[in-house]
């Protein structure tokens, strides 16, 4: 499918053109921009911006509103965005500068039409075939589970099997796609995995080993899926043992991208409020005390939200815990569940994000320690061999599939025990999600001239041609008389020489 495109400038003074997509910088666009395009464009083609990081927390926060308008509005126009490109960039910002000098109100009749006939226009064309349904469409779950060894269990009082100690079950869930197919950094798997390997190393110590399993939940169906890989795990029949569970701990957003003026908080989301003397009280209290030692002006705040039954989408992944009757809440650095933040694509400095990350880490991981060990939260557990560095966040970072490159896979059947990877997949009939296959539709953009040029030119030619027409009409009349002014001119040279020359003779 070919089609033209207008730049979205333009297109605002003249929207009369209907039915032709529109071309823009993403950082031009407006929410009154997009309900615009969705109701009188064929299309919108939007470059991302280069580095949102840079911008102004106002310019941000229109970015991020945009963003969540375009993942719960329905667009019924095609949406293509492209990366940052200088050379379309220049394109727009070319014809951009041409609409707003043709707007201009101080130029006469005469600058106007030259401008226009020797301004540069464009003609954008979009390449690509409509998405199809992809019919293999499947969301991964994978989980494993945190157990003392045989040997290290005969060491410890009253264990019985492993199966009868008590669950602590930490789940989250990959962040593969926003408004676009990709997504930047996912900070919360990569605590995740953290987790999973530093305290692989303390169960597998007699001295260290705890009284109790860890368990660790991974899917990739976040907040846009409604949390589909939890549901479905949770339907499952032969999932690990859900008895004697303490609590579930949920992460999600656990740091902020594009939040510089945000508070350093950590927030924690409950569905009940815990009653005290509760693991989840217990663990709330901890929280906050190894926060203030290990994050300056850091808080720690709990958020209470009933769950609406009513409704079929729900805030946050502990909710579907919470249904099934287990003590379960959120860890989140966002205090609001609709906030833009949770499934935005554009990424904070990777190096503030790799900091962050770190200190969340060890955040949680010195409160874990001291609620299973039940020690000081004064103290330090994480130390020597088992210090946290960049090491245990950095590969995980990237990651945007539980099976892409079985890194996930790879890190859970090294540390974990009961590995198992569970799949989704759509009902046939009256499907909960559906994926479509992704298309990589190419953008053509060629340089033209306006219809006014070829008006221009074709006066000029029309011109051109008349001057030779008449000069081929009258060239023998033209030629007859240089022919004769010539000769007349060379007959008296002549006569006047001749007498010259008898003058001479005579003398």
């Amino acid at each position: 499918m070919q089609v033209a495109g207008h730049l979205l400038f333009p297109w605002k003074q003249n929207p009369c053109t209907r039915g032709a997509p529109v071309g823009t910088v993403l950082l031009d666009v407006s929410v009154n921009d997009l309900n615009n395009i969705r109701q009188k464009a064929g299309g919108l083609i939007a470059m991302l911006p280069k580095d949102v990081s840079i911008l102004s927390d106002e310019i941000k926060e229109q970015v991020l509103t945009l963003e969540k308008e375009m993942l719960t509005q329905s667009i019924p126009v095609p949406v293509y965005f492209a990366p940052y490109n200088p050379n379309l960039e220049h394109i727009i910002n070319d014809i951009t500068q041409n609409s707003a000098k043709n707007n201009a109100k101080n130029e006469d009749a005469f600058a106007h039409l030259l401008m226009s006939v020797s301004a540069n226009g464009y003609h954008v064309t979009v390449d690509g075939q409509n998405g199809a349904v992809n019919k293999n469409s499947k969301i991964p779950i994978i989980q494993g589970e945190l157990v003392p060894s045989q040997f290290a269990l005969k060491h410890v009082d009253n264990a019985g099997e492993s199966t009868t100690l008590p669950l602590i079950l930490i789940t989250t869930n990959l962040k593969t796609f926003g408004i676009t197919n990709d997504y930047p950094l996912n900070a919360d798997v990569a605590v995740v995995m953290s987790l999973v390997e530093i305290f692989s190393k303390l169960h597998s110590v007699i001295s260290t080993s705890p009284k109790y399993r860890l368990a660790f939940l991974i899917s990739d169906a976040g907040l846009l899926l409604n949390f589909q890989g939890s549901k479905k795990w949770l339907e499952t029949d032969d999932n690990m043992s859900l008895q004697n569970v303490e609590f579930v701990l949920s992460l999600d957003t656990i740091t902020q991208s594009l939040a510089q003026n945000q508070p350093n908080a950590f927030y924690m989301h409950v569905s009940k409020p815990p009653k005290e003397k509760t693991p989840i009280s217990h663990f709330f209290k901890l929280l906050k005390t190894v926060t203030g030692r290990h994050s300056e002006n850091a808080t720690v705040e709990g958020i209470h939200k009933k769950i609406n039954l009513a409704e079929s989408k729900i805030s946050w992944e502990h909710e579907r815990f919470s249904m099934k009757r287990f003590p379960a809440f959120t860890l989140s650095s966002v205090k609001n569940p609709s906030s833009s933040l949770r499934t935005t694509i554009f990424k904070d400095n990777e190096a503030r994000t790799v900091a962050q990350t770190l200190t969340t880490v060890k955040i949680i991981a010195e409160t874990l320690a001291c609620y299973i060990y039940k020690i000081d939260p004064m103290s330090d557990v994480f130390e020597g061999h088992v210090v946290i560095n960049e090491n245990n966040v950095l590969p995980y970072l990237g990651i945007k599939s539980v099976l892409q490159n079985n890194d996930i896979k790879d890190g859970f059947e090294k540390y974990l025990a009961n590995v198992k990877i569970t799949y989704d997949k759509p009902d046939a009939r009256d499907p909960d999600f559906m994926f479509y296959n992704g298309i990589d539709p190419k953008l053509n953009v060629y340089r033209v001239k306006p219809a006014v040029f070829d008006l221009f030119l074709t006066l000029i030619v029309s011109l051109y041609l008349c001057s030779v027409y008449f000069a081929i009409q009258f060239f023998p009349r033209f030629y007859n008389f240089i022919a004769a002014n010539t000769k007349e001119l060379f007959c008296g040279q002549v006569g006047n020489t001749q007498n010259a020359t008898f003058k001479r003779k005579n003398n």
